[in-house]
């Protein structure tokens, strides 16, 4: 876990980017288990998500590549809109396990929609716990996409 020296500096980095953008905004930070998450609370989210959570992809590599060049050291954390991050994770999670429930009752492969690394490491994760159950990732670049297989 960051200390408190590299969460200010951070936070400060967040703070920057979005009083450039102009926006009102209020900004916590929590610790998780998944690492440190930096929550913005605003009106003007829609500018800041994007379409299909674009933007704020965009804004958390921004912030993530500022916050190496002023630390010297790959950081991770996120950065979350009004929790659109969070709300997404929870989605795809359940979109995986009922995916992995139609597999195991028809013996039969599905191919996911195509998602960013993020999201297909997310499905690859949760459906470690499920032992009659294979997830590889296939295609190239915006078509890569998760394959759940049945273990015969």
């Amino acid at each position: 876990m960051p200390n408190q020296e590299t969460t200010q500096i951070i936070q400060a980095i967040i703070s920057d980017l979005l009083d450039r953008i102009g926006i009102s905004y209020s900004l916590e930070v929590q610790e998780s288990i998944d690492g440190l998450w930096f929550i913005v609370r605003t009106d003007d989210s829609a500018l800041l998500i994007g379409e299909g959570g674009k933007n704020l992809i965009a804004l958390n590599y921004l912030a993530r590549r500022l916050a190496e060049k002023k630390l010297g050291e790959e950081i991770q954390f996120i950065l979350d809109i009004n929790d659109y991050h969070k709300k997404r994770i929870e989605e795809v999670k359940d979109l995986a396990r009922m995916h992995a429930q139609r597999v195991r009752y028809f013996k039969k492969d599905i191919e996911m929609r195509p998602m960013n690394s993020y999201e297909r490491r997310i499905i690859h994760t949760v459906l470690q716990e499920y032992p009659d159950i294979k997830t590889e990732s296939t295609g190239l670049g915006l078509d890569r996409r998760v394959v759940i297989k049945p273990l015969m």
